[in-house]
């Protein structure tokens, strides 16, 4: 029987109820989030991350928000794609749906470019 979600991202589904159909499914020891199954956003250590892109990255960088870094077999660090998001979203369903919006834009279009490239192949 699957385990229930940590508190944290029950509290996040909550805060992204009035996002759409919005669900966490567990991953790598932390979880994802997604919206209609696409992985918009990412849960590590009860901190969230959103999905970011070329369009989205300045407006994560320009509030100070960190990207998401993970240390490799190597030693060496990784970051991916994923920004924290601000405490006050943490706290605010409407500033957490401004946020979540960036993260699924930036995943929608992440998931378009790579239908195209299959497409050329």
């Amino acid at each position: 029987m699957p385990r229930p979600p940590s508190p944290f991202v029950e509290h996040l589904l909550d805060l992204l109820s009035g996002f759409g159909e919005v669900s966490a499914r567990r991953m790598f020891g932390g979880y994802g989030i997604y919206r209609d199954g696409l992985m918009f956003g990412l849960v590590a250590d009860d901190e969230l991350y959103l999905k970011v892109d070329e369009l989205t990255k300045p407006t994560f960088d320009e509030a100070g928000l960190e990207p998401f870094r993970f240390e490799m077999k190597n030693g060496k660090v990784g970051v991916m794609s994923y920004h924290h998001v601000p405490e006050s979203a943490l706290n605010s369903p409407m500033a957490m749906k401004k946020w979540a919006l960036l993260g699924w834009d930036a995943a929608q279009r992440n998931a378009a470019s790579k239908t195209k490239s299959k497409r050329r192949r």
